[in-house]
């Protein structure tokens, strides 16, 4: 069973599209000061319950209205970018409104990030403040603040955000998001907000899906409970039967180990009747996995889909069923069109044979990039964004019949095997519903000497690394569902995927060990497991 949604409707200040952050706020504090706006999770004691530190609406805004004070008098000015180099929690919460009650635009620094892309970033925003220790104690940064003070007066069009993305075709880059950005993103949030509601985050704070969510999570009144870093199964478990956590959060791999503790302490679905919501996005997830969280969490899973550059774009809904969950990112919400185009950007028709770029429209989309030296606005990237506010996301997919997206992958990604285009995203989802594989990657390389040009190369991790899936499983579980030159010239059986610092499957990580398998290529040694590592 699942908890109804809580009623009531979002909290909206009376300005209408001219609002702005500071105006919502004012809203929440004068009607809701004491609901709680964050918890954090430090740890789990022996008794298996979690420690907590805890903030409401009214603590957040007054203790970062002290901050603000502090950094007006550093010398911060409105348009000047704040950096916040801190772990998730109320500390870089209070940095972040602090930044936005001095008129100034945050960017976080994900702690995961090396020295080479904090100094790029550094180097492109030239922050007036970075923000590395934490503010103080906050509660005497609270008793000394005055939640409801203005000290700028912006517009809906300011700056308000800069996230970075995840760098996967280079350095990575800045994404600039306003004000109306954040309200327009609230409207169209779906099933993952509703009023009153207390969701998981598992992800960096610097992540596009916090940084983005601050109107979404102040007018619905969301409590944000934060997980401990690193994410554990035992933690995240004690957080959703302590906390009555009604939206949980996580990629399939969070999922299944939180599945495995809670079967292995006898937890079941009744003690999770709160929850309404399993939220998973940024990776495919097999079938049996959505039927196994949907059976021990007592929730629906809904997969959610969107760049960083547009914020928000599409979702499944509760109720679909499981093959659309897993094959689908599902289809719009609120204010948000999407289309498939040519390369032209020419509309394409539904149905697998018109597989396009995926493009999508509304208000939340970024307003550009920061340019790479913050002193020549020309060397700013070019943006993704046509005249009409089209913008080209990067990936590939067509839409069926039904409405729904279905990715088929990267336009980097795609490679060419004999003449034909392959995605590697439609080899990836065909293969996540093969027993025995946990996750895989298909990366593109050439095969000097072959007259086709690119192989395939498809690198699996084992559910059991001591029985992992043989190469003829594999290229024949393809062969079933695929056209015969979509199936994995070679398999590489290892043990982990590498990872970019947002939790995503690196495949520039992985294509020298695909080029290099791919070196030494035969058709004749094709059906033939590689268990070599994949890094």
């Amino acid at each position: 069973m699942t908890a109804d949604a809580p009623p009531g409707e979002p909290l909206v200040p009376p300005a209408g599209d001219e609002a702005t952050l500071l105006d919502l706020f004012d809203v929440v504090v004068a009607r809701h000061p004491d609901a709680e706006a964050i918890v954090e999770c430090t740890g789990v004691d022996a008794d298996g319950s979690p420690r907590t530190r805890r903030v409401t609406f009214g603590q957040l805004a007054a203790a970062a209205d002290t901050l603000a004070g502090q950094f007006v008098a550093e010398g911060v000015r409105p348009g000047d970018v704040v950096a916040i180099a801190l772990p998730s929690g109320i500390d870089y919460a209070v940095a972040h409104h602090a930044a936005l009650r001095a008129g100034a635009v945050a960017t976080g620094i994900n702690p995961r990030l090396g020295p080479t892309e904090r100094a790029h970033i550094l180097g492109a925003t030239q922050p007036a403040r970075v923000v590395d220790t934490p503010p103080g104690d906050v509660d005497a940064l609270a008793a000394a603040g005055d939640p409801q003070r203005r000290r700028v007066s912006p517009t809906a069009t300011d700056a308000v955000c800069i996230v970075w993305t995840g760098g996967t075709t280079g350095v990575p880059k800045g994404v600039v998001f306003d004000h109306r950005c954040q309200a327009t993103m609230a409207a169209a949030a779906g099933p993952l907000s509703a009023m009153g509601d207390r969701r998981l985050s598992p992800l960096p704070f610097a992540h596009v899906g916090t940084m983005t969510r601050v109107w979404d999570e102040w007018s619905h009144l969301i409590t944000t409970v934060v997980t401990p870093t690193p994410w554990t199964p035992d933690a995240t478990a004690a957080l959703l039967l302590a906390e009555g956590v009604t939206v949980c959060q996580g990629v399939p791999t969070q999922y299944a180990l939180l599945c495995d503790h809670l079967d292995a302490a006898g937890i079941g679905a009744s003690r999770l009747g709160h929850l309404r919501i399993a939220g998973i996005g940024g990776a495919r997830i097999p079938p049996d996995l959505v039927l196994r969280i949907e059976a021990t969490l007592g929730a629906p899973v809904i997969a959610r889909y969107a760049s960083t550059e547009s914020c928000v774009a599409t979702g499944t809904t509760p109720g679909d069923p499981v093959g659309v969950v897993c094959t689908t990112v599902g289809r719009t919400t609120g204010p948000v069109e999407m289309c498939v185009a040519d390369d032209v950007g020419n509309p394409l028709p539904r149905g697998p044979e018109h597989v396009g770029r995926v493009c999508v429209r509304s208000r939340a989309t970024m307003r550009g990039y920061v340019p790479s030296v913050a002193t020549d606005p020309s060397s700013a990237p070019p943006t993704p964004v046509d005249p009409n506010g089209w913008l080209d996301t990067g990936d590939l997919g067509w839409v069926g019949e039904d409405g729904n997206l279905r990715l088929v992958g990267r336009t980097t990604e795609m490679y060419i095997r004999g003449g034909y285009n392959i995605y590697p995203a439609e080899v990836e989802n065909t293969l996540a519903s093969l027993g025995g594989v946990a996750s895989v990657a298909v990366v593109g390389a050439t095969a000097p000497g072959s007259r086709l040009g690119e192989i395939g190369v498809a690198f699996v991790v084992p559910a059991d690394p001591a029985d992992p899936p043989h190469a003829d499983a594999v290229r024949t579980h393809v062969a079933d569902h695929l056209a015969g030159y979509k199936v994995p010239d070679i398999v590489v059986v290892t043990d982990h995927l590498p990872l970019t610092t947002l939790g995503k499957v690196d495949k520039r990580a992985l294509q020298p060990s695909a080029d290099d398998h791919a070196s030494t290529w035969q058709r004749s040694t094709a059906d033939t497991t590689d268990t070599r590592s994949a890094s």
